[in-house]
């Protein structure tokens, strides 16, 4: 069920540089969202920012959930800005879930960036149903890393100031043909191109990889058109990421 709710925030944290993580009070959000769904927010009572913006809900305690994001922008800033009994406009939860259950028994996790966002709820789903979890996380350098709430986590960074210097996907290489996991599936979110790049190796892999993707959700139900990706077979050229995703079988959509 999807609910548009005033929420009440009861929790603020800058994690790294210029990354926040903020808790809203939403009991029927909170019991309804699974991993890999996502909120839409409003970011102001006025005018400016028009429209919402999409957060994937990273964190469910108890009746609150939790976002994590970067400031970018005027409405980043507003978000950032929010204290303890503030008040956000919010519509969700919305999209398709992971599919956490079926035949695999090692969850390989791999974030670009922001890209983890949506993985601490799903690695608390995960470990709760006894799998193993095996976490790559890269960024551009040590200081926008962030890892809490993750489990058994490998790090790349762009300049070499933390962990392995290179690409998430260039580590999760390295390490998967030196460390084989049994019976594996690969959850990914990050920039495009680091999408692009784990989906071309877990299909050579063959390996079963889903990809959540980030997107200008505006409406998150379909009605805008604002978010189409490429599909990579079937009769409509396009699927909306907000309604018939933001997760994807890697096999199922074409990345430019």
């Amino acid at each position: 069920m999807i609910f548009q709710r005033l929420v009440t925030v009861v929790g603020r944290e800058e994690v790294a540089e210029g990354i926040f993580a903020l808790s809203l009070e939403s009991a029927e959000v909170a019991n309804s969202a699974r991993p890999g769904q996502f909120i839409n927010v409003r970011f102001s009572e006025t005018a400016l920012p028009l429209l919402r913006r999409p957060f994937s809900i990273s964190r469910v305690d108890g009746s609150s959930i939790e976002l994590l994001f970067n400031v970018i922008g005027q409405g980043t800033r507003l978000l950032a800005s929010k204290r303890i009994g503030d008040r956000v406009d919010v519509l969700g939860p919305l999209g398709i879930p992971f599919g956490h259950q079926g035949g695999f028994d090692t969850a390989v996790i791999v974030a670009g960036g922001l890209g983890i966002a949506p993985f601490p709820f799903l690695t608390g789903l995960l470990k709760r149903e006894k799998k193993r979890i095996a976490t790559f996380v890269g960024a551009k350098t040590a200081r926008q890393l962030v890892t809490r709430r993750l489990d058994d986590v490998q790090v790349a960074t762009d300049d070499g100031s933390e962990g392995f210097r290179g690409t998430v996907v260039e580590l999760l290489e390295r390490n998967l043909s030196s460390n084989p996991v049994m019976r594996p599936k690969m959850f990914g979110c990050g920039p495009t191109p680091m999408l692009k790049a784990l989906s071309a190796f877990a299909q050579e892999a063959g390996i079963e990889c889903e990809l959540s993707l980030e997107g200008d959700m505006a409406c998150g139900v379909g009605l805008c058109q604002g978010c189409p990706v490429e599909r990579a077979n079937g009769r409509r050229k396009y699927a909306l990421v907000c309604v018939e995703g933001p997760t994807f079988n890697c096999k199922e959509i074409v990345l430019r």
